[in-house]
Order: structure tokens, then C-alpha cells, then sequence
């Protein structure tokens, strides 16, 4: 596993890993298309990492996240695909 698809098992560690994973591919080489999807997904991360949101909503946000990750086109970018499977890993982990 790549330094890029590290994923915690602990629900606070993977939900602040999530956010880094998308904030990564933003300075991506991503297709605009695709682009919007992930600077969708990364804003909802944030929110669901932010400081004193209760579980409930914090799984709710990835929910969207996950949702969000499944509309965005393939990027033709090996790095920015390596952080999206390693976003998509973390909200199984807080989902499951």
C-alpha cells in the first residue's frame, strides 16, 4: 500500500484522513468535470472532520462524500486516483 492509500481504522483518524485525501487532488492535474465532483466531496470532508459535529451528522456528510465519489469520472491522474480509493477506504471505515 502507497503512502497515499494509508487508512486508519479509528472513525476520528480516518475522518480527518478523508478531508487530506481530497484536499490532496486538488492540485491535481483532474479534468474540470471531475474536478467540480471532488471539490464537492472535499468540502463536505471538511465539514464531517470539522470539531464538534456529532456522529450522526458526521456520517451523514460521508455519506455524501461517498455518494459524490461515485458521480466523479476516472482523472487520468495515478496519483489523484490513489487518493480518491484511499478517501473512498476511509468512508467504508466510518460507514461500516
Amino acid at each position: 500500500m502507497s503512502d497515499t492509500q494509508q487508512v486508519p481504522d479509528d472513525p476520528d483518524a480516518a475522518v480527518d484522513a478523508l478531508a487530506e485525501h481530497l484536499i490532496a487532488t486538488a492540485d491535481r492535474p483532474v479534468p474540470p468535470a471531475t474536478n467540480r465532483w471532488l471539490g464537492e466531496a472535499e468540502a463536505v470532508a471538511r465539514d464531517a472532520a470539522s470539531d464538534g459535529i456529532d456522529v450522526e451528522t458526521r456520517n451523514k456528510r460521508v455519506q455524501q462524500v461517498q455518494e459524490l465519489l461515485a458521480s466523479a469520472d476516472e482523472t487520468g491522474d495515478e496519483i489523484a486516483d490513489s487518493h480518491i480509493a484511499a478517501a473512498a477506504a476511509c468512508c467504508r471505515v466510518l460507514i461500516e
